[in-house]
């Protein structure tokens, strides 16, 4: 099933109270899932980085393959198809589960500018002036980093739906050493040992 993704994140203070946004699409329009999240303290970075991380989890609940996303945030963006460095060691964590959420995923996304990605942006600022988490249809488990971890290191083991394991070949003899060519005869000591 292909959707369309907006996402949005963003910090009163950055850092301060945010939140992160997804709205999932129909490629028709039509809203399956719709989310701001309520963060108490974080970046505009880990907002926007967290949304994308939140509608992938939607994603995946929703049985979704295609995914076609769109965010504002030419950072995360650039960032995500490895044109930017991530230099900031929690961006960097972040981002290392983002792209074990997207692996089960065919994945397309853009930069597009803010005037064409409101809906995310009034969700976030509504979470925001909320204080807490609003949504349509909201993700219904919630997956911790490690849980993403684990399972996706046990989903690494499998391909093609059959479990696969390392690889042992016998290692080829190794060639024998070359012996020591003899330095020619031995020389009488003319000295006498001294």
């Amino acid at each position: 099933m292909q959707v369309k993704i907006n996402i949005d994140g963003g910090s009163r203070g950055n850092p301060g109270p945010g939140a992160a946004a997804y709205v999932i699409c129909q490629t028709d329009g039509k809203i399956l899932a719709q989310e701001g999240h309520f963060m108490p303290h974080c970046t505009n970075n880990q907002a926007e980085y967290t949304a994308l991380k939140l509608a992938l989890i939607k994603s995946a609940e929703l049985g979704a393959t295609e995914l076609f996303i769109e965010s504002d945030s030419l950072l995360l963006v650039k960032q995500y198809l490895g044109e930017y460095k991530i230099k900031h060691p929690d961006l960097a964590a972040r981002m290392a589960v983002i792209r074990r959420l997207a692996a089960p995923f065919t994945l397309h996304i853009k930069h597009v500018l803010r005037h064409l990605n409101k809906a995310p942006d009034a969700l976030a600022n509504k979470a925001m002036d909320a204080k807490q988490s609003v949504g349509f249809n909201p993700i219904e488990h919630w997956l911790e980093d490690e849980e993403i971890s684990a399972a996706t290191q046990q989903a690494q083991n499998v391909v093609n739906g059959v479990e696969v394991a390392p690889v042992r070949r016998a290692q080829p003899p190794k060639p024998a050493a070359k012996k020591a060519k003899p330095k020619g005869p031995e020389q009488p000591d003319l000295f006498g040992g001294f």
